[in-house]
């Protein structure tokens, strides 16, 4: 290639080594707590039917997630540089492999989730600010089709506004990106301890407690569409693991810190300590959060809570009339720290691909404060696209967004990169025995192998039980594969 990659644990050129360990945990916890965790454990409660049950769909969330945190550390302090798990599939198996992820992190994976989240927060600033709302347009739903739109909304302009604010700070540094994540991370996961504290001690609700705990690992009535019988063992297992589309996703992006590795200081130390001291501290808050809602509401009424809102439904019975308007400041707070925190990290994956001559040349360039300025452009602009087309529903007469169905559609497609990657901690120790690994995976090789078995495992029932929102993810992934030989043949000469 004409521009070779950055030597394995070297630093990037350029890059200033501006984040501690502090920091770094801070980008861990603000990239994962989003809106998810207010909002997923209605459809997993209709899923599995059964409030111990549900728990125990996120305790399997958060052993997967340490899992691959520890997994992930041992790449990362080896490999600290900017890029996370583009570099790592690069290194552990080919260029190709590196280039898929990347190009599903950028049509999709992290500019869709920017997207969900900016729309997010104008949704719940619609409670504060009744001019924003998504049914307030500028420009009226424009067919393009039977089932799809354009239109542009004051929410979806106040979504798109919120995103070009964040990526203007970014590129003015790392200080700036640093000082707002810290700000609100701290804020939010604040926000959530105060969440917890209402439901766990101001707002128990004695007929709740015993409804949900006396008897909280009873089989509940599974979801039809699955194709089980309800109440079996068979059952439980395909609804634990379907319901892992929820609750991983509340959880993910965790490993965004490795995409700025290259901005960390003493990253052998302090990447794989952040890793498992933000997912660590992560899980445990939704664990919680989880505890309180089933101590305050009964299973039912998690189930039904008005628009899937479980905690704004709780908080709402704990302080009538105040419900909705508290946790649209609470969410509000917490996802404009996540949006902070995926708007930092994303372009420094697509600086690292552009340094391989694997996306626009001009992505692989830092402006004058040192971070990829174009990269964050980019990213911003194609988030915007994200933003603006709507789905359409001829029954009901309802538009919803389609960066919801993209991501549903891709949720599969990346728990198979991140088996991928964590099968990579197997392959760089046979391959790359020569590297420095200032940290090993805690409980190898049983950690990482516990990981791929029970990931796989869920992927194989997201497959079979929910192939629509599951199979097209393939197909964006493939849509890769003709960009890379294109790209392979003009690199060099012709440079993007």
């Amino acid at each position: 290639m004409n521009t070779p990659s950055a030597a394995p644990g070297k630093d990037d050129r350029g890059f200033v080594r501006g984040l501690g360990l502090f920091d770094s945990t801070m980008i861990v916890i603000g990239v994962m707590i989003g809106s998810g965790i207010f909002i997923v454990s209605a459809d997993m409660s209709r899923l599995i039917g059964s409030p111990g049950w549900m728990l125990v769909a996120w305790a399997i969330t958060g052993v997967l997630t340490i899992a691959a945190a520890l997994s992930y550390g041992e790449l990362a302090a080896m490999l600290p540089q900017a890029g996370g798990m583009y570099v790592y599939l690069r290194e552990a198996f080919s260029p190709l492999w590196g280039f898929l992820y990347g190009w599903t992190l950028f049509m999709v994976i992290q500019t869709g989730t920017i997207a969900a989240v900016a729309v997010a927060f104008a949704r719940y600033l619609s409670a504060v600010f009744p001019p924003v709302a998504e049914d307030r347009y500028l420009v009226a739903p424009i067919h393009i089709s039977q089932g799809y739109a354009v239109s542009l909304s004051t929410a979806q302009l106040m979504a798109i506004a919120i995103v070009a604010l964040l990526t203007w700070t970014n590129s003015r540094g790392l200080e700036y990106g640093r000082i707002v994540q810290n700000l609100f991370t701290s804020a939010k996961t604040i926000g959530l301890a105060g969440l917890i504290l209402t439901g766990l001690v101001f707002g128990r609700n004695a007929s709740a407690i015993q409804a949900n705990f006396h008897h909280m690992f009873r089989f509940g009535a599974f979801d039809p569409s699955l194709g089980v019988a309800a109440g079996g063992v068979f059952g439980l297992v395909v609804a634990l693991s379907v319901a892992q589309s929820g609750s991983m996703f509340s959880a993910d992006a965790w490993h965004d810190i490795t995409l700025v590795a290259g901005e960390v200081r003493n990253p052998g130390r302090n990447l794989p300590l952040s890793l498992a001291l933000g997912c660590t501290a992560v899980i445990g808050l939704y664990l919680l959060a989880n505890l309180a809602y089933l101590s305050v509401l009964p299973l039912d009424a998690i189930q039904h809570a008005p628009s899937d809102r479980v905690a704004t439904a709780m908080v709402e019975r704990v302080f009538p009339g105040y419900g909705p308007l508290l946790m649209a400041v609470t969410i509000m707070i917490s996802t404009f720290g996540c949006i902070n925190s995926l708007v930092l990290a994303g372009p420094r994956a697509f600086y690292a691909m552009a340094r391989d001559g694997m996306f626009f040349r001009r992505a692989g360039v830092l402006n004058r404060a040192r971070v990829p300025g174009w990269s964050l452009g980019a990213q911003c602009f194609w988030t915007a696209v994200l933003i603006l087309p709507r789905t359409y529903n001829a029954a009901t007469h309802e538009y919803g967004n389609l960066y919801s169905n993209l991501l549903d559609w891709v949720i599969s497609a990346a728990l198979i990169f991140y088996i991928l990657t964590i099968a990579g901690v197997f392959r760089l120790r046979r391959k790359r025995p020569d590297l420095e690994r200032p940290y090993k995976v805690a409980g190898y090789p049983v950690v990482p192998a516990g990981y791929i078995v029970l990931a796989s495992v869920v992927l194989c029932m997201l497959f079979a039980y929910r192939g629509p929102t599951t199979w097209p993810g393939l197909a964006i992934i493939s849509l890769g594969l003709p960009v890379y030989a294109l790209l392979r043949r003009r690199h060099g000469s012709h440079p993007l």
